[in-house]
């Protein structure tokens, strides 16, 4: 080899030492920096066991994952407790009869979030008082109903659809 070749062998052997040099120095820095990070994750404590608040974090999230599937258990339950619980009421008050003021008469429906439920119809007059009771199913009685009755179902009606 002439003096020109061993020239560029070692020309080039010096660029390569200080690409390695570069290299091995941003390595470093990366190190150190993310030894930095990790010491921060587990709470500034050197030499401690990164596994363990791994393991806290994770034992943390099934507990979490339990609790959440037992909300939705009892909200599903709660939802379905409240669709069968009264949630519309219609009342109407009128005058069963000419003779008799006051609207002293009245048709109180209620009713769940299906529409199941009951009217309760008080006729008042001068010797007395009757009351009547309809079951409804669906917003529906197998007995016919009075104006007053249909008028309070569909106020109950309006208050649970909105």
């Amino acid at each position: 080899m002439d003096n020109w070749g061993w020239l560029l062998w070692l020309v080039g052997l010096t660029a390569m030492t200080f690409i390695n040099v570069a290299w091995v120095l941003d390595l470093q820095a990366r190190h150190r920096e993310l030894r930095t990070r990790l010491e921060a994750l587990t709470a500034s404590e050197p030499g401690r066991d990164l596994s363990l608040p791994l393991s806290q974090i994770t034992g943390r999230l099934e507990e979490t994952e339990e609790v959440v599937e037992t909300l939705k258990t009892q909200l599903a339950d709660l939802s379905n407790y409240l669709n069968r619980s009264i949630q519309g009421i219609g009342l109407v008050r009128f005058q069963a009869f000419a003779d008799v003021g006051g609207d002293q008469s009245f048709a109180l429906a209620l009713v769940d979030g299906e529409g199941n439920g009951l009217v309760i119809s008080s006729l008042y007059a001068r010797e007395g008082t009757r009351i009547y009771a309809k079951p409804l199913q669906q917003w529906q009685s197998a007995y016919s109903l009075s104006f007053e009755e249909e008028e309070a179902i569909r106020q109950a009606r309006e208050r649970v659809t909105g």
